[in-house]
């Protein structure tokens, strides 16, 4: 955005806006009445805000994302031992029915 000179004088550069953006969000107070404390017209004081929530989703990684990650991560693992634990069975199961079915044809044979 760069910085800009309003009509008072004053110099308004990112640090401003990235500071007026952090009082509209922090302080509980509506968005005229920051607009009107700061000097600063409400269409601009939103399109700031806007911008910096746009730049903030796109940086990175973010606390609930990680928080999901990890959630994810613990799912998988428990998937992963489940299906394990299927397979064994499955192979047990398996072993099983050849068993009894070579039973069966004793049996039936003798």
């Amino acid at each position: 955005m760069g910085k800009l000179k309003t009509d008072k004088g004053r110099v308004i550069d990112d640090a401003f806006r990235r500071e007026a953006v952090r009082l509209l969000v922090t302080s509980g107070r509506t968005l005229k009445e920051v607009a009107d404390d700061l000097g600063v017209g409400v269409s601009s004081l939103g399109a700031w805000k806007r911008k910096f929530a746009r730049a903030e989703l796109m940086s990175g990684p973010h606390e609930d994302v990680e928080k999901e990650v990890l959630r994810l991560r613990r799912e998988n693992e428990l998937l992963r031992a489940e299906r394990d634990l299927l397979k064994k069975l499955s192979r047990v199961g398996a072993r099983l029915c050849a068993v009894e079915t070579a039973c069966a044809s004793v049996e039936a044979g003798g």
